[in-house]
């Protein structure tokens, strides 16, 4: 049931334990503890755990059968991987959005007392799963992942302002255009329109929208010093603007989210909290023919970058030495 895991079923409650006296596998009852609403989150984004995906896998039983029920989940998964938190442009907020995938991973036996006791599990008892949403999750999810988040929530640094949860494993290039000029892009517009009718705070709300706005760009431009930057990669392979390559691995494609000036915490940029991410020298030493061994001179530097002007002329280079 450790959703950390790569055999982990991918059912938000579903449970399977060991049975001492049978000495096997068996379901156990359904989970509410604060792993739970993690999962669901996740889901709703549109991840999908290791279990699901490959039919080969050595699982229990019961592990098997719980991997089918997550069948049942999959509409209500997000197919851009792109979930606002406030209702916007005709979709739900997501806190309603979470609340019928969890009734529906519940079935029978999903009732108000049962959203009680997995937000207390989640340390906001008392709470709404919205204020959740926006004031817990990203900091639990880097918890439980070990400070390798793949669900990423972005807001403008206002408590009642523009968030989004994202996926960070769909969020391409086209995906971080859409989340810009669609989703915020929305937002400012019905912001502008509350301006124009006299609605408190509206000037705030846009100025702050407008500023992630710029942020986002910088991003998907990646000009340094918002750029990707892979030690193992030569110039020429270098990302050029906001193109990652999920392999690299979270902590060197989350740099330029972290690094544009904050919008709330310090050091987090335009994340809600800040992951326990860094770039320091990496431990060892580079073999002579990696790409950077002589201009680090073998460290395992991770802290540089490239314009793209250098990454643009490196492309060139190349393709001009390119057998034909």
């Amino acid at each position: 049931d450790d959703p950390t895991q790569w055999i982990f079923h991918g059912h938000p409650c579903g449970s399977v334990i060991w049975d001492e006296e049978e000495k096997r596998t068996v379901h156990g009852p359904l989970r509410i503890d604060a792993n739970v609403l993690q999962i669901a989150v996740a889901r709703l984004l549109g991840y999908r755990w290791p279990a699901e995906l490959d039919e080969a896998m050595e699982l229990a039983q019961e592990q098997r059968e719980w991997v089918a029920r997550c069948g049942a989940l999959l509409p209500f998964a997000d197919r851009y991987g792109i979930v606002c938190i406030p209702p916007l442009l005709g979709e739900s907020s997501a806190a309603d959005r979470l609340l019928n995938l969890l009734a529906a991973a519940y079935g029978d036996e999903w009732s108000n007392d049962t959203l009680s006791l997995l937000l207390r599990s989640a340390d906001h008892a008392g709470k709404t799963l919205e204020s959740w949403l926006r004031e817990k999750f990203f900091a639990q999810h880097c918890k439980l992942f070990q400070n390798r988040p793949f669900v990423w929530h972005i807001w403008d640094g206002l408590r009642d302002g523009f968030a989004a949860l994202v996926n960070y494993h769909t969020l391409d290039y086209k995906a971080l255009e859409s989340l810009i000029y669609t989703s915020l892009g929305g937002w400012i517009a019905a912001r502008q329109e509350d301006a124009a009718n006299g609605v408190d705070g509206s000037l705030e709300r846009i100025a702050a929208a407008e500023g992630l706005k710029k942020r986002l760009e910088l991003i998907l431009e990646g000009e340094a010093p918002y750029d990707i930057f892979v030690r193992w990669k030569p110039l020429e392979e270098q990302p050029v603007g906001w193109n990652p390559d999920v392999n690299d691995g979270v902590r060197l494609n989350i740099r330029p989210f972290m690094s544009v000036p904050d919008v709330g915490k310090r050091g987090a940029g335009v994340l809600r909290e800040k992951p326990g991410i860094h770039w320091n020298k990496d431990r060892g030493r580079d073999v002579d023919s990696s790409p950077w061994f002589h201009l680090f001179n073998g460290d395992r530097v991770n802290d540089h970058h490239t314009t793209l002007e250098e990454k643009h002329a490196a492309r060139r280079f190349a393709a001009k030495g390119a057998p034909r």
